[in-house]
């Protein structure tokens, strides 16, 4: 037999056998419950409208956007880019201080020029934002957003919140991994039948 021919039956043999119900239904079943990245941000919303309801956080973000910026962060993107897919570069500002709120935090929010202790020990004092600024030789805009680190860092007010969006995000971690796993052993089974076909048939 021609190379070429047998090329082609050996392709058509494989396509025949990964059609096989037994091989595709399981991946039908699984993509039919699997929640897509909508769907979580969707969940996670819900979350981020409860707290902002209650008064517990404050940002001129929607509900959505939070949610968003949440699975983004998740993803690897920094404020900047989380910022841009939120459709305005400008907001990657107000996305670093939601971020912090939500105890997204970065090793980079912790970088800070002086010890924690000592910051906490002046703010605790009668000085003045600037004059504790001056003292730690950082600008009071800077002194904010370390100040802020450390206060959401210690808050507990939201972890019971935050404990149900990281349960949303585990579950979808976990589904992911359910179907990735899923998919290799179908078509580690096309190739296992594949393999076990008497080759001769095509000759």
């Amino acid at each position: 037999m021609a190379p070429k021919k047998k090329q082609k039956d050996l392709l058509q043999l494989f396509s025949n056998l990964t059609q096989k119900t037994k091989i595709v239904e399981p991946m039908k079943t699984l993509h039919g419950t699997l929640r897509d990245q909508d769907a979580v941000e969707r969940e996670i919303a819900l979350i981020m409208r409860e707290i902002q309801e209650r008064g517990f956080f404050k940002t001129k973000l929607e509900p959505i956007q939070l949610a968003r910026l949440i699975t983004s962060f998740h993803a690897g993107r920094n404020d900047t880019e989380i910022a841009r897919e939120l459709g305005d570069e400008k907001l990657s500002k107000t996305v670093a201080r939601a971020r912090v709120r939500l105890k997204l935090f970065r090793d980079l929010d912790f970088n800070m020029p002086f010890d924690q202790d000592e910051l906490k020990i002046l703010m605790s004092s009668e000085l003045t934002m600037k004059e504790i600024s001056e003292k730690l030789g950082v600008s009071p805009t800077t002194l904010r957003e370390y100040r802020h680190v450390i206060e959401q860092r210690d808050d507990t007010t939201l972890d019971p919140y935050l404990e149900r969006i990281k349960d949303v995000m585990e579950d979808r971690d976990l589904t992911e991994k359910m179907a990735a796993g899923l998919q290799q052993d179908t078509l580690g089974e096309a190739i296992d039948v594949a393999e076990s076909t008497d080759m001769s048939e095509i000759n």
